[in-house]
C-alpha cells in the first residue's frame, strides 16, 4: 500500500537540527571525507539536510542507497525460491572499497519493523543469512572502528503506526518524530553542547568502570542469573570515541549505553529478555537462552522462536556474545514508556547484551590489535551482531574481581 507523505506533521527546525547533529556530532565529518549514507526511501527529508550539512563540513562527496518496503515485499510475493540465498555481494563489496579508501558511513533506520512479519520465516532467515554473508567486508571496518560511523532515525509513517497504533497515522507520526527529536536532544537550544555534557557524563561512568578492571558481571533478576566473563584486556567505551582514522565521532545517536566486550568463552548461567527484539522485520518476544562456556546451548522464546534459532545458526559465533552494555532503567528513553521495536532506541532504555561480532575498539589498545591477538583476548567473531535487552528496575548487577571480591555496579536497574 503506498502511504501519503506526512512529512509536514515533522517540524523542520528539529529535524534540521538532528541532520546538524548527524553531521558534527555523529560523524565529525573531516574536510574533503567522502561519505556513504543507506536510508529508506521515505527518508528522503532527511537525506537532503544531511547531504547539505555534510557539503556544508566540507564533504568531498555524498552518495546515498535507499531501501523500499513496497520492493521488498515484491522480493517475497513474486521472487524465485533460489532469491533468498542471494546477496548484493559487489555493492557491499564497494562499500568496503569506499571505506577503505577513508569513506564515513551513515546509517538511517525508520522502515517497518515489521514489514516481514507475515513472510515464510526460513525465506526470511536464508535471505538474513545471505546478507550477512555479503555484508561482512563492509561490516569489518565498521565494527573494528577504522572509520567514523553513524546511525540516526526517520519517522517513517509503517514504523509510526506499530508504535502508536491508536492514533490517526499524521498524528503517530508527529509522536514519532517527537520522540526521537527528545532521544537525539535536538530539542535542546544547542543540540551540540547538550552532546558535549552528555558525552562527559558517559566518559565518566565508562572511566570508573575501566578503573575497577572487572572480571566478570553478573546478572540477576527475573528468569537472569548470568554471568559474564569479560575479554582480557577490555576497555569500556561510551558516547564519543575515535575511530582508527583520527576522527571523533559518536556512532549512535541516540545513546545511553557504556559498553564493553565480553570473553567469547566465558559466559555462564540463565538470561531473559525484558523487552521485544524486533530483527528483520520478525518480534521475538520473551527470549530465554542457557550459556555454558560462552555458547548459547538451549534457546527459547514465546514469539519468533524459529527465526531465533535460525539465527543462531548463522556461524560458529551467533551463539556467543559480542558485547555487554549497561544503561541505567532512568535513561531518558526508558523514562518515555514508548516501545519504539527499533533496537537503536530500544537497547538506549535497557542493559543489553550482543550476539555476534565484537568491536576490537573495546580492547586496550585495540587498533593495534590483530584479529587473532583479540580471538586470544576472548573477542568474538561472526557475521552478526545483534543486541538484545535483559535490564530492568528489577535487575541488580556486580562486578566481580579477579580475586572472586564482587562489587555493587547496579540496583534494581540504576548505578549503584
Amino acid at each position: 500500500m503506498t502511504l501519503p507523505d506526512f512529512s509536514a506533521a515533522i517540524d523542520p527546525v528539529k529535524l534540521d537540527k538532528l541532520a546538524e547533529v548527524a553531521v558534527k556530532v555523529g560523524l565529525g565529518l573531516s574536510g574533503n571525507q567522502e561519505l556513504v549514507i543507506t536510508a529508506p526511501v521515505l527518508a528522503l527529508p532527511l537525506v537532503r539536510l544531511i547531504t547539505r550539512h555534510a557539503y556544508q563540513a566540507g564533504a568531498g562527496l555524498v552518495t546515498t542507497f535507499y531501501s523500499d518496503e513496497e520492493t521488498t515485499l515484491a522480493r517475497y510475493a513474486h521472487g524465485p525460491d533460489v532469491s533468498f540465498d542471494r546477496a548484493s555481494g559487489w555493492l557491499y563489496e564497494g562499500m568496503a572499497k569506499a571505506y577503505a579508501g577513508g569513506a564515513a558511513r551513515l546509517a538511517i533506520s525508520g522502515d517497518n519493523p515489521m514489514l516481514l512479519s507475515g513472510q515464510d520465516p526460513a525465506r526470511v532467515a536464508r535471505a538474513n543469512k545471505a546478507n550477512s554473508f555479503a555484508y561482512k567486508p563492509a561490516l569489518e571496518p565498521i565494527s573494528n572502528f577504522d572509520i567514523n560511523w553513524n546511525i540516526c532515525s526517520y519517522p517513517n509513517p509503517s514504523w509510526a503506526r506499530l508504535v502508536f497504533p491508536d492514533l490517526p497515522v499524521e498524528e503517530a507520526v508527529r509522536k514519532l518524530a517527537d520522540a526521537i527529536f527528545a532521544a537525539s536532544r535536538v530539542d535542546r537550544d544547542d543540540p551540540v553542547a547538550a552532546w558535549a555534557s552528555h558525552n562527559a557524563e558517559l566518559a565518566k561512568r565508562s572511566a570508573w568502570l575501566n578503573g575497577q578492571r572487572f572480571a566478570a558481571l553478573h546478572f540477576t533478576g527475573p528468569g537472569t542469573d548470568l554471568t559474564v566473563g569479560l575479554a582480557d584486556g577490555h576497555e569500556w567505551h561510551g558516547g564519543a570515541s575515535t575511530a582508527k582514522n583520527g576522527i571523533t565521532c559518536n556512532p549512535n545517536i541516540p545513546t545511553e549505553e557504556v559498553f564493553t566486550t565480553p570473553h567469547a568463552l566465558k559466559v555462564e548461567g540463565t538470561v531473559s529478555s525484558t523487552k521485544p527484539l524486533s530483527h528483520q522485520g520478525t518480534l521475538i518476544d520473551n527470549i530465554q537462552v542457557r550459556f555454558e562456556a560462552g555458547r548459547i546451548v538451549e534457546a527459547r522464546a514465546s514469539k519468533g522462536e524459529e527465526v531465533l534459532n535460525k539465527v543462531l545458526d548463522t556461524d560458529e559465533g551467533a551463539r556467543r556474545l559480542g558485547e555487554v552494555a549497561l544503561v541505567p532503567h532512568s535513561s531518558p528513553i526508558s523514562a518515555s514508556g514508548i516501545l519504539f521495536y527499533n533496537t537503536l532506541f530500544d537497547e538506549n532504555a535497557s542493559c543489553h547484551i550482543a550476539l555476534g561480532q565484537c568491536y576490537s575498539k573495546c580492547f586496550l589498545d585495540g587498533a593495534s590489535l590483530s584479529a587473532d591477538q583479540i580471538k586470544a583476548q576472548g573477542g568474538n567473531s561472526s557475521m552478526i551482531h545483534i543486541d538484545w535487552m535483559i535490564g530492568s528496575d528489577q535487575v541488580d548487577i556486580d562486578g566481580i574481581g579477579a580475586d572472586g571480591a564482587r562489587v555493587p555496579v547496579m540496583r534494581k536497574g540504576e548505578w549503584a
